[in-house]
């Protein structure tokens, strides 16, 4: 097992690897959902600017 974790001499560079990459594919993953809530948020706020202006 330890020979597992050593990676014969290379355990930083292949865990730092996939630490980046499992970085990455949250971000890539959590990255919808902030884009969505944003967007929701644009079309709240023109939908309420709109409606300003047509009410008397």
């Amino acid at each position: 097992m330890t020979d597992f974790f050593a990676m014969h001499g290379y355990a930083f560079y292949v865990w730092s690897a996939y630490a980046v990459f499992a970085i990455v594919l949250f971000a890539d993953a959590i990255a919808p959902v902030f884009a969505r809530r944003r967007i929701l948020r644009d079309i709240a706020a023109r939908a309420r600017r709109i409606a300003s202006r047509k009410s008397p």
